[in-house]
């Protein structure tokens, strides 16, 4: 039997060798090329059993190619890779039926891995072109790792209405994530209706939720339709959904268990057509022991579990996520802002303890009361401190927000000899500092900045050469990332 060929296109020759040498030790055969043009050739030659496609080439974008492919060899599977790594091309390349999309820089075990069950799974009928998408404004923001992996989800849910849950802090862009679900999904045509448990007294919910008949209640003078009504033939958008009452949670099960529900005061069934998207910052698993949410509820409502990481996980979108509201608040407040390499560092090294909605508050701020164009460290936390943000402090063992690494061993060292053992020899205090202190920080900031050493070594106080001498001599591992 005949090995499967693997069928690769990239206009960057490294790119085209290191695929087409780690494909060929894994045993498949392949064939390479820079051009969308030659890899069409091939398809319609009828080579190969996978096409693995850069987005751009110099003829043609990969993601056009996708439908004609399909159209002409449905059984051939594409994988599409790209270094445009945003929500919109993840959503492209599968509406347009890619198996699978991976951002670059890839890593090559998730690539074989994607190839072998790309061989292995059935094809599935070609499906019609979906409407084409506007492009992406104020969506979601992010090239780090875990965003690539919210953008695939978002990506994949695109042909289903599945019951979504989104968890994660507050400022993380939860209802983003859910916009972006409506907008890219089957739905879009419809209505996307919001509605804040938090926000609303606890016993207007259900009336809220689901309407109301003329006579309900004191002071329901006409008939009113309820969010769900509302949002017929779209999307539900649930947002805080651990603050719901147990009443409420009670007709809500019943909703999406039979599918229809009553408005308040009624008696005639309305069926719900709509998509339900759940959203918290709670820790609903500890609101359920707790006895203030309902097992059964959960199970319905987290269908498609997704966590959106804090911005302190994600430091490397920082600087992406700033220039954009920079930017985008430039046009009403003069020139664009630029923020230089220290101040960069002191935003990456703060700990954001309200996610991407303070980080916009502070651009925005920055844009309204600065006229200058060149933004440097001084400012940021000065509009920190401004803002009443949390000072930088430490948690007994690690630096704190913005702190640098001699300034965390100087206050560990202070706090040491303020506990009574300064009796001991100050070789020896020093040394147990460095081991509860430097090491841990150091790691940390390397996990922070997924490996890059000249941003950690900024936000650590350090210039490269020394931070690359401690990482030696404290026998510290080298995180996979940046150099």
């Amino acid at each position: 039997m005949s090995l499967p060929t693997i069928l690769v296109a990239d206009d960057d020759r490294s790119i085209r060798t290191v695929l087409s040498q780690a494909l060929g030790r894994a045993g498949y055969q392949v064939r390479a090329t820079a051009q969308a043009s030659t890899l069409w050739q091939w398809v319609e030659e009828g080579e190969g059993d996978l096409v693995i496609t850069d987005v751009v080439m110099p003829d043609e974008n990969g993601l056009d190619l996708i439908p004609r492919i399909r159209r002409v060899r449905p059984d051939l599977r594409v994988v599409v890779m790209s270094a445009q790594s945003t929500l919109m091309t993840a959503v492209k390349a599968t509406q347009r039926g890619a198996f699978e999309y991976l951002p670059k820089p890839f890593d090559l075990k998730e690539v074989l891995a994607v190839v072998a069950r790309a061989l292995a799974t059935p094809a599935v009928p070609v499906q019609p072109a979906p409407a084409p998408q506007p492009e992406e404004q104020m969506s979601l923001i992010g090239r780090s790792v875990v965003m690539q992996d919210i953008y695939r989800i978002i990506a994949r849910l695109t042909t289903s209405d599945l019951t979504v849950m989104i968890s994660g802090e507050s400022g993380t862009g939860k209802e983003l994530v859910a916009r972006a679900l409506h907008e890219h999904g089957r739905r879009r045509a419809g209505p996307f209706v919001a509605i804040n448990m938090a926000a609303i007294p606890r016993n207007l919910i259900e009336s809220e939720l689901f309407g109301h008949e003329r006579g309900a209640f004191t002071g329901a003078t006409s008939r009113v339709a309820g969010r769900f009504e509302q949002a017929a033939g779209g999307t539900l958008f649930l947002d805080e959904i651990g603050d719901m009452p147990p009443e409420a949670q009670t007709r809500l099960l019943r909703v999406l268990q039979d599918g229809e529900f009553t408005t308040v005061g009624g008696t005639l069934p309305i069926r719900a057509n709509v998509r339900i998207i759940a959203a918290t910052h709670r820790d609903l698993r500890q609101a359920i022991r707790a006895g203030t949410f309902r097992e059964d509820l959960y199970y319905r409502l987290n269908v498609v579990p997704m966590r959106l990481p804090p911005l302190r996980e994600r430091v490397e979108d920082i600087p992406l996520l700033a220039r954009h509201f920079l930017n985008a608040n430039a046009e009403a407040a003069g020139p664009v802002r630029v923020l230089d390499d220290e101040a960069m560092a002191r935003l990456q090294s703060y700990r954001w303890p309200g996610n991407v909605r303070e980080l916009e508050n502070l651009m925005r701020r920055i844009t309204a009361l600065h006229p200058q164009e060149g933004i440097g460290a001084d400012i940021i936390a000065a509009e920190l401190a401004e803002a009443g943000s949390p000072a930088p402090q430490g948690d007994g063992m690690m630096g704190g927000q913005g702190e640098t690494l001699a300034e965390a061993v100087e206050r560990h060292l202070r706090r040491f000899l303020a506990s009574g053992q300064e009796g001991m020899p100050m070789s020896d205090i020093y040394d147990k500092v460095i081991a509860e202190v430097e090491r841990p920080l150091i790691s940390m900031t390397l996990a922070a900045t997924r490996g890059n050493q000249i941003r950690a070594a900024a936000m650590l106080g350090l210039n490269r050469n020394t931070l690359r001498k401690k990482i030696r001599d404290l026998d510290i591992p080298v995180v996979r990332g940046g150099a």
